[in-house]
């Protein structure tokens, strides 16, 4: 085996984790955590403006 083989062998794990990273991402029983993920920063948002001191000028 030698440096090329190697490379070869490298570019195809890669590629392989690539295709298996996008397939999870784009699965459908992912979909309700992703949306929920999504929705957070809006949450949070909502507590805080709820919880902030009144502003006195």
């Amino acid at each position: 085996m030698d440096l090329n083989d190697l490379r070869s062998l490298m570019t195809v794990v890669s590629l392989l984790t690539f295709v298996g990273i996008v397939l999870w991402a784009w699965s459908s029983r992912r979909k309700a955590a992703f949306d929920e993920a999504a929705r957070l920063v809006f949450d949070e948002e909502d507590e805080f403006v709820k919880n902030r001191p009144a502003v006195r000028r």
